[in-house]
């Protein structure tokens, strides 16, 4: 059978141990989003039906995500 194993001992896996490094790849593309949006300003998506008005908050969005997606890029490469 085998012995116990405390489940709570595991860690997990889906939280990186280096939590500050992720917090600065995540503000860095905040950042950037938001220098994004300062640069190129109120944007807009047009389609036959008509069009909708693009603010801030999506695109300062984006630029977490792209921070998180090049943090998870040097994780690939670099360990």
């Amino acid at each position: 059978m085998g012995e116990y194993r405390d489940p709570s001992e595991d860690k997990n896996k889906a939280v990186p141990e280096d939590k500050a490094e992720v917090v600065g790849y995540v503000a860095g593309g905040l950042a950037a989003g938001a220098g994004v949006y300062g640069v190129v300003g109120n944007m807009g998506l047009v389609a036959l039906g008509g069009g909708i008005a693009v603010g801030a908050a999506p695109v300062v969005a984006a630029g977490a995500v792209v921070g998180l997606a090049v943090y998870g890029l040097k994780k690939a490469f670099f360990n």
